[in-house]
């Protein structure tokens, strides 16, 4: 009884009603009853006890209208929660009735019913909610400073952070578009000792050429055209704190001699101005760029690069990154759950075999944009591939089976080998170190037909 009395039930009626003598016996199948009477103490229910798993009976018979169902959706939509819904037999017919039992209960009851059936219907919910994808708990161990990931590059990576924020010497962090390279600079901040201090973004490759200089430095009133007040610049804004430089590579040159300047010397002037600022700030940049080409190029200076990137970090592709790839799609669902007209329970097995089949050239970003619109354009309680838009002829393939794999490369050796040797039955059975006739049983099995020509000179060798 010990592990029974773990197995929670709320009960919650959306209109007063006497009950049900089957509820009263559900204490004597193993079951402990938390009666709640409002949706509000259902919720505190549930995100008091995130850990663990509830059935939960939704009691229907006084009455429901389709305009509570978006007042009930938080409750409902709860991932630590299997609901199951308690209705007369003529409520069936009702479209708002059928709806939310659709949408969010994994099944329902006539009552009155007897206890037994009860219990075994809840039972059920109970078992589906600790199965379902925890979509609405925090996932242990898997967040670091906003960024998720528990695969070996991403665990270096962590490292890495740690080591890093231990000194004051430039971080370079580099990684394709998308990758989450201004989370790892966050990290490294939150961790230093200028954690309590400003951090200051820019994205190099977002402002026009002409406007870089004065948003690094800043400007004084008169310096140009538009200038009626002096104005800050990211490097002083940073002061005593952290200045992350994005897209470090489509630094103008002009400017590169001026960051350069300010890396060596710790002082600047503004656009327009005379007086030397020194400001202590720390500098982290990234781009997705080759720095090494660009310097080849004559488009990035090498004593620039050699300042900047005194410790470099490595931002792994989400391609590389494996089991990753379903947690981050998880945590894109869990965060934008609640923008979808129904409640998503998690992903189809088609959707997570395209996830891990998808090369991902917008890497994170891309990821979390392409669940967002599943959430709200999906129809059924799992996103599918095709919700992902990546329902195409590769990723819409379910997992081969060992057997399917086997001969699959089978028959792939078997077409390499007779192309190789011209359809020659018998140098290809040497290559591939089986017999002629062994080849030709298993040319008929895979069903690869030859041309009548390549078959009469395969028969003349």
């Amino acid at each position: 009884m010990s592990a029974q009395a773990t197995r929670d039930v709320i009960y919650f009626a959306s209109a007063p009603t006497d009950g049900s003598p089957a509820l009263q016996g559900l204490a004597t199948l193993g079951w402990h009853l938390r009666r709640a009477d409002s949706m509000p103490a259902v919720l505190k229910i549930l995100r008091g006890h995130a850990g663990m798993r509830f059935a939960a009976v939704i009691d229907l018979r006084g009455g429901f209208d389709a305009r509570d169902l978006a007042a009930m959706a938080p409750m409902l939509s709860a991932g630590n929660a299997g609901w199951v819904a308690c209705v007369q037999p003529d409520q069936l017919a009702l479209e708002p009735i059928r709806q939310l039992i659709r949408d969010y209960c994994y099944d329902y009851v006539t009552l009155p019913c007897p206890e037994q059936v009860l219990s075994t219907v809840i039972g059920h919910a109970y078992g589906m909610a600790s199965l379902s994808p925890r979509v609405q708990d925090e996932p242990a161990g898997d967040v670091n400073d906003g960024m998720i990931g528990e695969c070996p590059p991403m665990r270096a990576l962590y490292r890495a952070l740690r080591k890093s924020a231990l000194t004051q010497a430039p971080v370079f962090i580099a990684g394709e578009t998308g990758t989450g390279k201004e989370l790892a600079a966050l990290a490294i901040h939150r961790h230093s000792s200028r954690h309590d201090q400003p951090f200051a973004a820019i994205n190099c490759g977002a402002i026009a050429q002409n406007l870089v200089q004065s948003e690094l430095f800043g400007y004084e009133r008169g310096a140009f055209t538009g200038a009626q007040q002096r104005k800050i610049g990211r490097i002083e804004h940073a002061h005593h704190g952290t200045l992350f430089l994005d897209e470090i590579g489509d630094l103008p040159l002009d400017c590169q001699a001026s960051l350069l300047r300010f890396l060596q010397e710790g002082c600047f002037e503004r656009v327009g101005g005379h007086e030397s600022i020194r400001v202590d700030v720390r500098i982290i940049s990234a781009t997705h760029q080759d720095l090494r080409a660009l310097i080849a190029e004559g488009r990035f200076r090498a004593d620039l690069y050699h300042r900047l990137c005194v410790l470099r970090l490595e931002q792994p592709p989400l391609r590389e990154r494996g089991d990753d790839i379903v947690r981050l799609a998880e945590n894109a669902l869990r965060r934008y759950a609640n923008e979808g007209r129904r409640v998503i329970r998690g992903f189809s097995p088609c959707a997570i075999h395209a996830l891990h089949t998808y090369e991902w050239p917008g890497n994170v970003r891309e990821l979390i944009n392409r669940v967002r619109q599943a959430v709200v354009m999906a129809d059924g309680r799992l996103i599918t591939a095709e919700d992902l838009h990546l329902a195409d002829e590769h990723t819409n393939m379910l997992p081969q089976t060992l057997e399917e794999a086997r001969n699959n490369a089978e028959c792939d050796a078997i077409q390499q080998a007779l192309r190789r040797n011209r359809h020659r039955l018998i140098d290809a059975a040497r290559d591939l170190g089986v017999s002629r006739v062994t080849l030709y049983r298993l040319i008929e099995r895979h069903g690869l037909r030859r041309p009548d020509s390549d078959a009469n000179a395969a028969g003349a060798a």
